[in-house]
């Protein structure tokens, strides 16, 4: 117990005694008083200065004890907000416990996925990967609280369905944990998906999806030409080296088949609000890719027809807002009123450019065609 705590319990106590002290005075006056037959005007000061007193110490008493309640409700208080504060680190370690078993149940009772694609060679700088792989849990762990639940990623892939109506044999690279493998089902297509992270696939075939744990390039590269009716890779290139992501859409053209879409959707760094959360955030972004340049080396690789499409806008009350004038106001001629008017429509043109640097489309999707 604190200090002050130890102080306002004994100032409490001592109220008690006080109190106690003085309704003891108090029933002895009346007691005294009601032995008398008959009161006179001289009993009347000894029962008043008696009553005085007691009223005195309870008021005493009963402040002492309201003081000490609320010395322990702070305390109680500050106890309480720091086990708060503790939440959001028991959240992610419980997150992180919960996929490492799951993680260990599945290999006690499956035997680990074959690498039938696996490539024999390592990508040069990605070093980082063999570590992360020895640790998947964090990872779709990680994913599961910054990336959204499943159906918020099904809701936001949804989009992108109609671009395969009709087709099959799509192939959904870096799957992850399956959402828009889901979506095709759902809708009849026939599809699968590949990724690094065994966690993941793991979460997607939970859902009942075809998804193999391989190398990307790899997996496309054993493929037979012109086997595909559809290429989607969602959040997936920031993640890959320059050398190899052109690589990746170079064979990935040979495996589709002519007409087959192409959809490569990731954050937008044009959108600074996106590059400085989004893409920052994610630990493991090698780099971030402009809509100019990703939809180059879509053109570049041979696919044609190739559009930008922008999606999760960022939402009004995050944007800058504007500076709304009274017609009234703006119609004065007067100096004043003329100056107020012109400083609103710099302020205004400024919102609108910060507004078109910092605040448009957290993504984007490169959507092409094989000719």
């Amino acid at each position: 117990m604190s200090d002050d705590l130890l102080r306002l319990a004994q100032e409490r106590l001592d109220a008690d005694r006080r109190y106690n002290e003085a309704l003891t005075s108090l029933d002895r006056a009346i007691a005294r008083a009601n032995e008398r037959t008959e009161l006179s005007r001289d009993d009347f000061p000894a029962l008043a200065t008696a009553l005085c007193v007691f009223l005195q110490q309870i008021t005493a008493f009963v402040d002492t004890k309201d003081r000490e309640l609320a010395a322990k409700a702070a305390v109680r208080l500050t106890e309480h907000e720091r086990a708060l504060e503790a939440i959001p680190e028991l959240r992610t370690q419980v997150a992180v416990l919960q996929r490492t078993l799951q993680m260990l149940k599945r290999e006690l009772t499956n035997p680990p996925f074959a690498h039938d694609h696996q490539s024999s060679e390592r990508r040069p700088g990605r070093e980082h990967e063999l570590r992360l792989a020895d640790s998947p849990a964090t990872y779709i762990a990680f994913e599961d609280r910054f990336r959204g639940t499943p159906e918020e990623i099904r809701a936001k892939l949804g989009q992108y369905v109609p671009r395969f109506a009709g087709a099959s044999d799509v192939l959904d690279v870096g799957c992850g944990r399956g959402e828009f493998l889901v979506l095709l089902k759902q809708h009849g297509i026939g599809a699968r998906g590949v990724d690094a992270n065994r966690e993941m696939v793991a979460a997607a075939r939970e859902r009942g999806v075809d998804a193999s744990e391989a190398d990307a390039l790899a997996y496309l590269t054993a493929l037979p030409d012109a086997s595909l009716g559809g290429l989607m890779a969602a959040q997936v290139v920031e993640h890959l080296e320059p050398a190899y992501l052109i690589r990746l859409l170079e064979v990935a053209f040979h495996k589709l088949r002519p007409g087959s879409p192409v959809v490569v959707e990731t954050i937008n760094p044009a959108c600074w609000l996106a590059f400085f959360s989004s893409y920052l955030r994610d630990f493991t972004h090698v780099r971030p890719i402009h809509p100019d340049t990703l939809q180059y080396l879509l053109q570049a690789s041979g696919f044609e027809r190739v559009s930008i499409e922008y999606s999760a806008p960022v939402p009004e009350q995050v944007r800058m807002k504007s500076v709304e004038l009274p017609a009234a106001a703006a119609s004065i001629s007067d100096p004043a009123s003329g100056a107020l008017a012109h400083i609103a429509h710099i302020a205004n043109a400024n919102a609108a450019v910060l507004n078109h640097l910092l605040f448009t489309y957290l993504d984007y999707a490169a959507i092409g065609y094989r000719s």
